[in-house]
């Protein structure tokens, strides 16, 4: 049972006590491994446009992410764990800290992998920093992420990942 508040949510057959005899560590504890399994999830649902392959090397396979991306947060709407990790725990537990810094890393380092891809191929300007691209479009899909769990509307999500996909394929115009 998870309890918010006056509302009480049966979510399990299991007790408090045999929840936390494997999360001594109390609700924060697990709030953290809920919210590291999200995380994983979060990757998994934009796969196969984030995976080691370099996929993120035509403009439509950046346009199918972006459609991954949205299509994720939509069906999440305004429950978001990774938004409570890096919004909520991540301000109070360095364990949550380390895993918001593993999970950024490792989206920054699968979207800079793109950008440079595409800069290889002659598709996105050479000028940009790739690591700093990938940071900004991070930044556009917490930030829309933000917005959506505050609004409960997707339109500020594809408006940033839409305009800033529209701004880095200028270069290929």
């Amino acid at each position: 049972m998870i309890t918010s508040g006056t509302t009480t949510v049966r979510l399990t057959a299991t007790s408090k006590s045999q929840i936390f005899h494997y999360f001594p560590g109390g609700k924060d504890e697990l709030l953290l491994a809920v919210a590291a399994l999200e995380a994983e999830r979060i990757l998994e649902d934009q796969q196969p446009h984030l995976d080691d392959l370099g996929r993120l090397d035509t403009w439509q396979a950046w346009r199918d992410w972006r459609d991954a991306v949205v299509r994720r947060y939509e069906r999440q709407a305004v429950n978001c764990p990774l938004g409570v990790l890096m919004t909520e725990l991540g301000r109070r537990t360095p364990a949550s800290q380390r895993l918001t810094g593993q999970l950024l890393a490792q989206w920054q380092s699968a979207l800079r992998d793109g950008v440079r891809c595409m800069q290889r191929g002659g598709r996105m300007d050479p000028a940009l920093d790739a690591d700093r691209t990938a940071a900004a479009l991070i930044a556009a899909v917490q930030g829309g992420v933000t917005v959506l769990m505050a609004t409960g509307g997707i339109a500020h999500l594809e408006a940033a990942l839409d305009t800033t996909l529209e701004l880095l394929g200028r270069f290929d115009a």
